[in-house]
């Protein structure tokens, strides 16, 4: 016999939710052979099994929070292990399944504990003594019989009773309309179609850190907007000899994570972080791009992104994004971004104001490019591709002037790419 334990899943990963049991009790199972999958904050990962076995005993269920190292399952190992189960699941299935039942329900009837006390003249250990009377008068009352007194000397309750609870002072009614006053924000009117969904492991830290960086930051976002003709230009001339030459396109991220780059060397405290009364400042560029995936929004990082080419920044957003839409992304890839790049434009969204990825003090968005009239001078207007770029900074270390200054640095290195290669 061995345990199914939760692995150790990197520093600051405790726990996870099992998601799927992809294996159910007494299955055989192959050494590597996936036997769940685990949700944690950031990535989902699959346990598989270390040997040949079958497995014995699913001790936590889908949809269970589990620690690291807590054992969740057993595995029979060996050649005696798939005799000793299955057997026994069938000879003596008459007798050995009536057991299980009751050995099963603790577990299940919490829920039908609601309808139990509905019997009388059973008095099992926690079961509530009641009339029938007593117990027909509560439910038109609407009186939950736990908060109903009793001075029988058993703990009895009577019609009685629930008449006196009925009409005990108004001073604890008068309390109710406030904890009911909030119901209704949780509970969809009668009669309406509505679903009620937990929320997965993931969403609820998102949510979570968002808060957080909002409660825990001094946030500010400015604006600002891109003439992007010079770089929509070069893709235009430069796309197919770009992909014949490095078999991947040429997109608008590996122009602004350039200039980002560029922007960062001059305006450093945006590549940086508190760490109580310190500033630690980096040296480094891991730059993490902001990609939407089914279970909400991750941000894998491109690592020393001043030391890639263009070529090397598309691959391995590419690469990065993949992974992301197919939940095949490593822990390693998603932790120690120094600052990062958002794109709601490929959504629609024309403006918007981004939120901090804690605990970094920057972040950069992007936003749908436009044709819209622009002044060429005092005499002339043009259609040009613009873009709103907006970046959301940290007020604590990162002064206003600075901060506007790095997005006007950012949008003349876009307006004249070939600074790029310069700079960036």
């Amino acid at each position: 016999m061995s345990d199914i334990t939760v692995p150790a899943m990197g520093e600051s990963i405790t726990e996870g939710t099992i998601f799927k049991w992809h294996v159910e009790e007494g299955q055989a199972v192959s050494q590597g052979d996936v036997l769940l999958e685990l949700e944690t904050d950031k990535v989902n990962l699959e346990i598989s099994a270390e040997e040949d076995g079958v497995v014995e005993k699913i001790l936590r269920k889908d949809g269970d929070t589990v620690q690291i190292g807590e054992v969740i399952g057993r595995m029979g190992t060996g050649g005696d292990a798939k005799p000793a189960s299955a057997p026994a699941a069938k000879e003596e299935a008459p007798q050995a399944q009536q057991p299980s039942a009751p050995a099963a329900a603790p577990a299940q009837p919490a829920a039908p504990a609601a309808a139990e006390p509905a019997r009388s003249g059973e008095g099992g250990e926690g079961y509530l003594a009641a009339s029938p009377a007593a117990r027909k008068l509560a439910r038109e009352q609407g009186i939950d019989l736990d908060q109903v007194s009793s001075r029988d000397p058993k703990g009895r309750i009577y019609p009685d009773n629930v008449k006196n609870h009925t009409e005990a002072p108004a001073a604890p009614k008068a309390a109710a309309p406030a904890p009911q006053a909030a119901a209704p924000a949780a509970v969809s009117q009668p009669g309406k179609p509505a679903e009620r969904t937990r929320m997965s492991r993931r969403r609820a830290t998102i949510a979570k850190r968002l808060v957080e960086a909002q409660r825990t930051a001094a946030m500010l976002t400015t604006f600002n907007e891109v003439d992007m003709t010079a770089i929509m230009d070069i893709r235009k001339r430069r796309k197919d000899a770009f992909k014949e030459k490095h078999e991947i396109g040429l997109g608008f991220m590996s122009f602004f994570t350039k200039a980002v780059v560029g922007a960062l060397k001059k305006f450093p405290h945006l590549n940086a972080e508190i760490d109580g009364e310190d500033i630690i400042v980096k040296k480094y560029y891991d730059i993490g791009i902001a990609v939407s995936a089914k279970e909400g929004l991750v941000v894998p990082v491109v690592r020393d992104a001043d030391r890639l080419s263009f070529a090397d920044i598309e691959r391995e957003i590419a690469t990065l994004a993949g992974k992301a839409r197919s939940n095949t992304l490593a822990l390693s890839e998603l932790q120690g971004g120094t600052f990062t790049i958002t794109n709601g434009g490929t959504f629609g969204s024309l403006l918007s104001t981004p939120i901090l990825n804690a605990p970094q003090v920057g972040i950069l968005g992007m936003h749908n490019i436009q044709l819209r009239p622009v002044a060429i001078d005092a005499e002339r207007m043009e259609n040009r591709p613009m873009m709103y770029i907006a970046l959301s900074y940290d007020h604590r270390i990162v002064d206003g002037a600075d901060a506007v200054r790095f997005l006007v640095t950012i949008k003349e290195m876009l307006e004249d790419p070939e600074s790029l290669l310069l700079e960036g």
